[in-house]
């Protein structure tokens, strides 16, 4: 369904914008969100949108502020877990204008749009002879969720490559903010939850083509072997805590394997949940609650996910 389905029954300022002819991008109503999110599960989204340029995104927020609906910016849902009742607000993925992806050889720097997938800047670096980001081979997701979560491994993380990023406020305001001033933690940064990210520099630095190529190759065989990238699934469910593992934790309360529903505590490795096929929201979540329940009865430790929960009460 296209904004323009809008035009004879504007009842809001949110359909008022999506209905102009202004409005450049896609509309669909009462989307499963499912199709838009690695687990291949969730309920229905009142609007689906996608807006291809700043003035279409910037008019459709501020619509939402004024009718209090609410909103969400995604990427590729690689770590979202939505309600099966879906969420009764507008969820909005970047378009056109938002993934983008240049390189600037004389300061050795990509400038890349939040849309962008992060596997496309992985490629397009090693294509250009170009190292530092080979610990994000074969990660799922959009720039734009990779900075928000502060994408990265133990050793390696997309903060520590970030010059600048841009991105628009919470009151409406287009900033641009330095790499050093944003606080980057582990699956953590200070970024607040309404900004909306749309911009970053990325530094890279000149690298031997072979030995980027092995890295690469190394990364991904060893996602390949500990990670079942075969079912569905939002990537590790839970943070590790300090001096442990959370998979090792998960395993050791013998929960590695079991199910709830169509969720299941991957056999490969423990703190991954995955989609067997008929998974539920409701099951996913009931699996997160025991996992918390299991190791904080065993080892007084409180699991904290990393996975986003949507619509849930």
């Amino acid at each position: 369904m296209g904004a323009r389905s809008f035009a004879r029954h504007a009842a809001s300022a949110v359909e008022a914008v999506l209905a102009s002819k202004r409005f450049d991008g896609d509309v669909m109503e009462s989307e499963p969100l499912a199709r838009h999110t690695t687990y291949r599960i969730g309920g229905p989204a009142r609007y689906f949108v996608v807006a291809n340029d700043l003035g279409s995104l910037t008019r459709l927020i501020e619509a939402c502020k004024v009718d209090g609906t609410p909103w969400m910016v995604i990427g590729r849902g690689s770590n979202l877990l939505v309600a099966d009742e879906g969420y009764d607000g507008a969820i909005i993925t970047l378009g056109r204008d938002f993934r983008s992806l240049n390189f600037d050889e004389d300061i050795a720097c990509f400038t890349v749009g939040a849309g962008t997938m992060l596997s496309a800047v992985v490629q397009e670096a090693f294509r250009l002879g170009y190292g530092g980001m080979e610990f994000a081979v074969g990660t799922p997701g959009t720039i734009g969720g990779a900075l928000r979560m502060n994408a990265g491994s133990r050793d390696s993380w997309i903060g520590s490559r970030v010059r600048t990023v841009t991105l628009l406020s919470e009151q409406g305001e287009l900033q641009r903010v330095s790499g050093e001033a944003v606080e980057w933690g582990y699956r953590t940064t200070s970024f607040a939850a309404a900004d909306t990210l749309l911009e970053c520099e990325i530094s890279v630095e000149k690298g031997e083509p072979f030995s980027i190529h092995g890295k690469m190759e190394a990364n991904l065989n060893r996602r390949k072997s500990s990670q079942p990238l075969g079912q569905p699934s939002c990537g590790s469910v839970f943070r590790n805590p300090e001096g442990d593992s959370a998979g090792a934790l998960i395993e050791r309360v013998g929960l590695k394997g079991h199910s709830i529903g169509g969720a299941q505590v991957s056999t490969k490795h423990a703190n991954f949940i995955v989609n067997t096929g008929e998974g539920r929201a409701a099951d996913v979540r009931a699996l997160i609650e025991l996992i918390q329940t299991k190791v904080n009865e065993a080892y007084g430790i409180e699991l904290k996910p990393e996975v986003r929960f949507i619509g849930f009460e």
